[in-house]
């Protein structure tokens, strides 16, 4: 959940200054990334977790995740916001898997009698996670900047650390029974 929330905080800014989008332009970003993340969700339930399952779904939005944040980093090479729209709308989508294979794999991992404490445990946990990331992905962009020249190698410090996240969340998965 840290990693898929660390670009919170600077994806607006990474709009402005990489792709000199406007704060209008910028706020939509938000929004591809609600609605993919909506849709994702909605088609997961459907269409995804009964065919392949609960552990392989998460499997697949961690590693589509950590794609869409490379997708991110090579979209500032175009410095083309409708590419970088594209890229957080589909990022979004992967988060949506990611977001419904987790709760669906958490609830197997429980008895009936306690599923709500653990979904209120998991509502608790995606909103400390999203608080929290917002301190590392700031403090990551800062680092970034200190040590690169270029502004777009700085974010990308960001966004592969992310990447880096969901790869060793799907390492982890592998041990979960």
């Amino acid at each position: 959940s840290l990693s898929l929330f660390m670009q919170d905080a600077i994806l607006e800014p990474y709009g402005g200054e990489v792709f000199g989008m406007t704060i209008a332009e910028t706020t939509q970003l938000n929004a591809a990334f609600g609605m993919g993340t909506l849709l994702g969700i909605i088609f997961t339930g459907w269409l995804v977790v009964p065919r392949i399952g609960k552990q392989r779904t998460v499997k697949l939005g961690c590693s589509w995740a950590a794609l869409c944040l490379v997708g991110l980093i090579l979209s500032g090479l175009t410095a083309s916001p409708q590419v970088l729209l594209s890229a957080v709308f589909l990022f979004g989508t992967a988060s949506g898997v990611l977001t419904l294979g987790a709760i669906v794999l958490m609830l197997d991992l429980t008895v009936a009698e306690t599923a709500g404490t653990f979904i209120g445990a998991w509502g608790l946990a995606q909103a400390l996670a999203r608080a929290l990331a917002t301190v590392p992905g700031g403090a990551v962009l800062d680092i970034g900047r200190g040590i690169f020249p270029n502004i777009l190698l700085a974010y990308s410090l960001v966004f592969v650390i992310q990447a880096i996240g969901m790869i060793v969340a799907v390492i982890l998965l592998q041990r979960v029974n």
